[in-house]
């Protein structure tokens, strides 16, 4: 009987395959995203030198956190089945609506309070605008975007300006040079317990995952879809806000669609799905280290603006393959490619090993 007890005892400790799946279905994209960020920092490591330093560790936070801030503002968006292009012009404006009430007489932190509260309110504008009025999201927020572009450069006049405040403020509103990369940190480890720890993180995932249930079962849809697009304009204006004071001046020349998609990009990457139903903040954070690197290491090569547009679209169309097909290997449903038999015997081959193993 003593003999017996431990291989009784393993057994009883033995995880089931179906847990397993399941949890790979669940984070394969990410682990895979995490791969692809240490392959291209070996990779970079090993073309140059200054790759790994700590100067270029500052320069490689400088990029990455725009984009994962960009990138957590637009998971939630994301995972309803919407998408909020007006985020990127969010950024744009925010700074300008600090200048405005500034000159109208508010001190400077107010008057940041007040832009990041006009933020809030063009994202329920176009909450309502989206999900009331049912206009598609892509059409009502592109033109939320085009319309602040024009009221920012009526404004401006189209002149550059700098942002305003005193020492203090500005070092811990972006000017000091890690100050972005821990908002970002913050900010994402909030949003993280938000999505998954919270009453109105869980409604999100269920309300993408399928609306109508989601309705019969008690969740006020319109309500969720509309409060979060105010949370995706507000970190877009916190995000212009902190580059603004990062960079020490405003261009309203700026073209803020780019910014947007760098986010999409990076949400994408890290396995957020564009059909909704699907996202993490984690993944998001990833995807934005793995475009980050790809910019920075290729500067860093000395690649030309051409070609680095160039490796970035392909980055994200192999990362678009290989989340459909990672998601049909994990899945139980769809047609099975010849990657999506291989992820799966792959896989086969594991668990029976530890079968085996058990077994023996």
């Amino acid at each position: 009987m003593n003999s017996n007890a431990p291989a009784s005892r393993e057994g009883s400790r033995r995880i089931p395959v179906s847990t397993i799946r399941q949890f790979i279905g669940q984070h394969l994209t990410e682990v895979v995203s995490a791969l692809v960020a240490v392959a291209l920092a070996i990779f970079f490591a090993i073309q140059s030198p200054n790759f790994l330093t700590s100067d270029n560790a500052l320069v490689l936070s400088q990029f990455i956190a725009p984009f994962a801030i960009f990138a957590l503002a637009e998971v939630p968006i994301l995972i309803l089945g919407e998408i909020d292009l007006s985020v990127g012009q969010m950024y744009i404006a925010a700074p300008f609506f600090v200048t405005y009430w500034h000159h109208a007489g508010i001190p400077v932190l107010p008057s940041v309070v007040l832009s990041l509260l006009v933020c809030c309110g063009l994202g329920f504008i176009n909450g309502l605008i989206s999900i009331s009025l049912r206009v598609p999201s892509f059409i009502a927020t592109l033109g939320m975007a085009f319309a602040l572009r024009g009221i920012i450069l009526i404004y401006s006049n189209g002149a550059p300006t700098n942002p305003i405040g005193s020492h203090m403020l500005v070092n811990i509103l972006g000017g000091w040079a890690w100050s972005e990369a821990i908002w970002a940190v913050g900010i994402a480890v909030l949003l993280h317990v938000m999505l998954r720890g919270t009453t109105f993180g869980l409604h999100i995932v269920a309300v993408g995952g399928n609306s109508e249930s989601a309705r019969e079962s008690g969740i006020r849809v319109e309500r969720i879809k509309i409060w979060c697009f105010v949370l995706c304009a507000l970190l877009g204006g916190l995000i212009g806000i902190l580059d603004g004071y990062h960079l020490g001046s405003l261009d309203p020349a700026t073209d803020g669609l780019t910014f947007m998609f760098y986010g999409v990009t990076s949400a994408v990457i890290g396995g957020t799905a564009l059909t909704g139903g699907r996202g993490t903040m984690v993944g998001a954070c990833i995807g934005a280290c793995v475009l980050g690197m790809i910019k920075n290491g290729f500067l860093i090569l000395g690649t030309s603006s051409f070609a680095l547009d160039l490796v970035t679209g392909m980055t994200i169309l192999l990362a678009m393959i290989l989340n459909v097909q990672i998601e049909q290997a994990t899945s139980m449903r769809g047609p099975r490619g010849s990657f999506s038999r291989a992820v799966n015997l792959v896989f086969s081959i594991v668990t029976q090993r530890g079968k085996g193993k058990v077994r023996s």
